[in-house]
């Protein structure tokens, strides 16, 4: 499959792309566009951006296409053995896990924006990107040449490409450094000075080394942080094989091109959480979603590992390698503490109905008590077992254990792609491995129920000198004292 990006209009906001196929065997070919994007479990439309659809044979004659779903087409071929679609792309949003062009940027998510052939998933995929003089394209590791403003990409197959987010821009700022023996870049678009490149490389790398060594590993050769500066507020991010696409604001134009402190506290926790993803779901992935299926929900009960585990060791990462110190690692706990325990303590959902239902409402508000949120509650249930593990091994024993061992077992990987995946019983026997005893309590209250956890988190607490309060507004505060 071959594709073509570029924009015959950057001010009208439309992305145009070419899709050929070959070796076109049957009389009917059926292209969809995905439903859904990795990181977002939730259906997105993307189809709804497009505003012309047409598709062709190899001499250019027009091919009856007919939409058979909201984001898929079936082609009469005809009898052709090659096809090209061509259509074009409303992309005129700004966040993490869209697309975007105008005069001065190209930002393409291709899950959005690139169709797939049914039947032509799996095979190798070529993109070719148009650029103009002194543009750069930014979080791609398999550019293979780039002549005269042309640049062509290869990827394994569609499921790399979809998961391969870029910038072409001439304002990109860039730093790298190094951690045994990987390459990891730095891009930023947006009001950034240069010379704030040292503070953040120096920041990014020890948390980087402190993730390596819990797995012993980095499952890829070469990883891209994108970072995308906005004026005004913001905080996203999404995870992908290679690389993070992050859009945060406001950029601090009073700070002359640096960053505030709030902001760069959000930069790094934003930043550590992305990282961990690339073990903990672009490739330790449960085993409902392998492969992804692009033209549905993909219901999986376990999103509380990949998303609440990645939440807590997030911070967790920045405190061990010194990047936060106790004071700062502490204001993040209780910030996650207190937008759980304020807010959807009295929940009817179980962390696994809420991981579910994540395709439902899982990122928009719910009726009242209905929900809990699979990165807070998933958060502090993760917590509560790391706690659990160093008290009752005095110490021989955590939660980094249990990642490990999972990572050792499902997280392996051939070409960047998963070979197999996790269910909840795997996740729980393998807790229960390092236990060494029953956690049935633990599954039962924690991850299969509905009662608080703020006394239980408050018991575990106390041996690391923390403790929960509620003041008398009934919120919830965390307090540090002296054994």
């Amino acid at each position: 499959m071959n594709y073509k990006i570029y924009s015959k209009n950057k001010s009208s906001h439309f992305i145009d792309v070419e899709f050929q196929v070959q070796n076109v065997e049957n009389e009917t070919l059926e292209l969809q566009l995905p439903a859904w994007r990795p990181g977002r479990y939730e259906l997105q439309n993307f189809a709804k951006n497009i505003q012309k659809f047409e598709v062709f044979d190899a001499e250019g004659k027009l091919l009856p296409a007919q939409k058979i779903s909201k984001d898929r087409w079936k082609v009469q071929t005809n009898g052709a053995k090659e096809i090209t679609a061509k259509y074009n792309y409303y992309a005129n949003l700004v966040n993490a896990g869209s697309s975007y062009v105008d005069e001065n940027i190209l930002y393409v998510n291709p899950v959005n924006i690139c169709v797939y052939a049914e039947g032509f998933i799996n095979e190798p995929c070529k993109l070719e990107l148009f650029l103009l003089e002194n543009q750069v394209i930014a979080g791609l590791n398999n550019i293979q040449k780039i002549t005269k403003g042309n640049a062509e990409i290869n990827f394994n197959d569609f499921y790399h490409l979809a998961d391969s987010p870029f910038i072409v821009s001439a304002n990109l700022k860039h730093a790298t450094y190094e951690v045994d023996a990987v390459k990891f870049n730095l891009w930023f678009e947006g009001n950034l000075s240069r010379a704030y490149l040292g503070k953040i490389s120096t920041d990014f790398k020890k948390f980087t080394e402190e993730q390596i060594k819990l797995f012993g590993v980095f499952p890829e050769k070469e990883y891209h942080f994108i970072t995308w500066i906005l004026p005004i507020a913001y905080y996203h991010g999404v995870e992908h094989r290679s690389s993070t696409m992050q859009v945060l604001g406001p950029d601090g134009q009073d700070f002359n091109g640096s960053l505030s402190d709030e902001l760069y506290i959000d930069l790094l926790g934003l930043a550590s959480h992305e990282l961990f993803h690339t073990w903990n779901i672009c490739k330790l992935r449960p085993v409902e979603l392998l492969p992804y299926d692009y033209t549905k929900e993909n219901y999986f009960p376990t999103c509380f590992v990949a998303e609440g585990v990645t939440t807590y060791y997030g911070d967790l990462m920045l405190y061990r390698s010194g990047v936060f110190d106790e004071k700062q690692y502490l204001k993040e706990l209780e910030t996650y503490y207190k937008r759980h325990f304020d807010h959807s303590d009295r929940a009817s959902q179980s962390l696994i109905e809420s991981s579910w239902d994540l395709w439902l409402d899982g990122y928009t508000q719910s009726i009242p008590d209905r929900k809990v949120s699979v990165y807070h509650k998933g958060a502090i249930a993760a917590q509560i077992l790391d706690l659990h593990l160093q008290r009752t091994s005095g110490g021989s024993r955590s939660i980094d254990d249990v990642m490990r061992i999972l990572w050792q077992r499902f997280g392996a990987s051939e070409n960047g792609t998963p070979l197999r995946g996790y269910s909840m019983q795997d996740y729980f026997d393998i807790c229960e491995e390092v236990a060494g005893e029953s956690l049935t309590w633990y599954f039962e209250q924690c991850i299969l129920g509905t009662e608080s956890l703020f006394e239980l988190l408050n018991s575990y607490l106390t041996h690391i000198n923390l403790r929960l309060i509620r003041n008398e507004e009934n919120l919830v505060q965390l307090i540090k004292y002296q054994s």
